[in-house]
């Protein structure tokens, strides 16, 4: 399965990508080993999350998360809030 997710940073800032594996991928971006953006800005914490059929999915719903403005992404974040607390 292919992922994109949203993480919020410890200066509160958000950070949407793209992964097949959510929980390692959160676990690098902790360790200082994920995107540049996230590096010094840790620890992150997960707060949206969805699933797609492929990557090609996948990297087309991240691209369009990236363009909306901070208040469309976190409706997207309260929309999902408890899915999000269920992975963890």
């Amino acid at each position: 399965m292919d992922y994109v997710y949203i993480v919020q940073c410890r200066d509160k800032t958000l950070y949407t990508g793209y992964t097949k594996d959510l929980k390692k991928r959160i676990q690098a971006h902790n360790a200082g080993k994920g995107a540049k953006y996230t590096r010094g800005r840790g620890p992150v914490a997960l707060v949206y999350w969805e699933e797609c059929k492929n990557k090609s999915l996948a990297l087309s719903r991240e691209a369009a998360i990236k363009k909306l403005p901070r208040d469309k992404k976190l409706e997207l974040v309260e929309s999902k809030i408890e899915k999000v607390n269920e992975l963890l």
